[in-house]
């Protein structure tokens, strides 16, 4: 039995637990510790993998790698944000794609945003194909031991896969055209039949998909190759330069005749015709232009940016919500727009010149300064559109302004990097303040800072949404009891109709699976309440939707 047929069927036993694993645990929602427990046994079988057959890809960067998977998944077990388990989602998935890249001999701290990308592309495909490669390529079934209970070990399996979807198939047939049958089998193996399949696809769907990803992660390239072994020459061999691409054991050989590979790995514009490069004028058109166009919006802005709320208030036909409402959605997008222009033109550049770079990073340097106050433009639209005299604060608009944040972290980042041509370390800097700002995002604690924005507006004489506020996940309910007694009769009405109705969804929430801190500790505080969430004495009018200008 060879190496790889080992790795193989480590890869599958550790995939078979995941599968069983993933059907148990993930089941149950809404999603707590179990996602904790699941995320921690998937590390812990990529772990082992390494370990036992990797160890080459066990560095610094694959350990704060983990570190981070395992971090975001107890998150689900301290936060309840809609959104906050939204943004834990997508950065576990993101992790796992970057965890993929050294299977592809890529330095996970040198590849760029493309590299990334192909990352999930990679992952996905894994996920969907690569099980058939490792039953059919990667094991050599032949080769295992054929002694005692083993030796027909792969018969009895082959033959269980085989029958085991044909006898469910007649069995389902059965019971539906008989009842007294339906009865039998169901009083003889008391299971049921669409709750017994469900566990055999969930089982078989999570076994797969990780299957293919551990491969992918592992093994890395499709089918049985052998590396080939350089043959030494008596021509010049070239000095090695660093790239994206992983080292080698053996040093690569090249002769003064071999022109440079240019694979996806090492991937750069000069693939591409001249025609489709930037140089110099075509740079210089490009960012010039755009330069121009955001500098007469920084003119036009400038007095609104000095002048602020009385301006803007002072000036005839020009609405708050008009000024508000309308630019900080869009300037946003302006901003998120700026990093993939200025990241393509810059991989566009032709390298036969450093005219070109020069002039690209005067220009990109100039575009981010006129950026940086368009931005600061956006957030003090949204400070209006929030403050004193504004409509309150929502997630719509809070998260927003955290996106516009991490892209000015961004931006800086890009200065840093980029603009110092030392391009290839910005994506893996770009990767961590993402999680830095989203792992910060679960102690600011979101839904809590924004009831507790409205309810000081509330006390400052805005008007205060207790339908909406009390939507909000479980994590702004201890300030709405906090701050229950500051409103009026009607407010606190909408806010016991349903804070009881969570109360009592709660109390029948008592799988462990779903266990979560802020859901636990949120009962706890309802509970501790007592009578004082009791609507008996509130009308009924008021259980539903409010009507409050927000």
């Amino acid at each position: 039995m060879n190496e790889r047929t080992k790795t193989g069927l480590e890869i599958l036993q550790a995939a078979v637990l995941l599968g069983v694993l993933g059907d148990v645990l993930l089941r149950q929602t809404p999603w707590g510790l179990n996602v904790l427990l699941f995320v921690g046994a998937l590390v812990a079988a990529f772990v082992m993998l390494v370990l036992r057959r990797k160890q080459e890809f066990w560095n610094g960067r694959t350990i704060a790698l983990n570190a981070a998977l395992v971090f975001f998944g107890a998150m689900y077990v301290w936060r309840d944000s809609m959104e906050l388990k939204v943004a834990d989602f997508v950065a576990i998935f993101t992790i796992l794609a970057v965890l993929s890249l050294p299977a592809l001999k890529i330095k996970t701290n040198l590849a760029g945003v493309f590299h990334y990308f192909i990352g999930f592309i990679w992952s996905g495909i894994n996920a969907a194909f690569a099980p058939f490669f490792l039953l059919i390529d990667d094991i050599a079934w032949k080769t295992l031991p054929q002694t005692g209970w083993s030796k027909h070990l792969v018969s009895v399996l082959r033959g269980l896969i085989i029958a085991t979807p044909l006898v469910l198939i007649f069995g389902a047939l059965f019971m539906a055209a008989d009842a007294v049958f339906q009865g039998i089998i169901e009083k003889t193996l008391n299971i049921q039949f669409d709750v017994l399949v469900s566990h055999i696809f969930f089982v078989g769907f999570f076994a797969w998909a990780f299957a293919g990803y551990l491969r992918g992660a592992i093994i890395g390239s499709f089918g049985n190759t052998t590396p080939k072994v350089p043959v030494a020459t008596n021509d010049e061999i070239k000095p090695q330069v660093s790239s994206v691409t992983e080292e080698t054991e053996t040093p690569k050989v090249e002769t003064a005749k071999e022109e440079k590979k240019n694979t996806w790995q090492n991937f750069d514009n000069s693939v591409l015709p001249p025609v489709f490069t930037l140089g110099a004028v075509e740079i210089s058109i490009v960012l010039g232009l755009i330069n121009l166009l955001f500098l007469s919006f920084v003119i036009v802005q400038i007095p609104y940016l000095f002048g602020g709320f009385e301006l803007v208030q002072n000036t005839p036909d020009f609405k708050l919500a008009d000024y508000a409402r309308r630019g900080f959605g869009e300037l946003v997008t302006v901003a998120a727009l700026v990093l993939p222009i200025l990241l393509v033109s810059h991989w566009l550049l032709r390298k036969d010149s450093t005219v070109s770079e020069k002039i690209y990073r005067v220009l990109a340097g100039i575009q981010i300064a006129l950026l940086f106050v368009i931005m600061i433009s956006a957030a003090q639209r949204l400070f209006i559109l929030t403050g004193n005299l504004g409509y309150g604060l929502t997630t719509v608009r809070f998260y927003p302004f955290v996106v516009m944040v991490w892209l000015a972290l961004i931006f800086i980042w890009f200065s840093l990097t980029v603009l110092r041509g030392v391009r290839e370390q910005f994506a893996w800097g770009a990767l961590w303040l993402a999680i830095f700002v989203v792992g910060t995002l679960h102690f600011f604690n979101p839904d809590q800072y924004i009831v507790r924005t409205n309810i000081r507006l509330m006390n400052e004489g805005r008007a205060f949404d207790a339908h909406y506020n009390t939507s909000l996940s479980d994590d702004a309910v201890p300030v709405l009891l906090e701050n229950m007694e500051t409103m009026n009769f009607e407010q606190q009405c909408r806010i016991r109709y349903k804070l009881s109705d969570r109360l009592a969804k709660a109390n029948n929430e008592t799988d462990f699976r779903s266990w979560n801190f802020s859901r636990w500790s949120a009962r706890q505080k309802l509970q501790q309440y007592g009578d004082g969430l009791n609507p008996a004495s509130c009308p009924q009018n008021l259980r539903g939707f409010s009507h409050d200008n927000f």
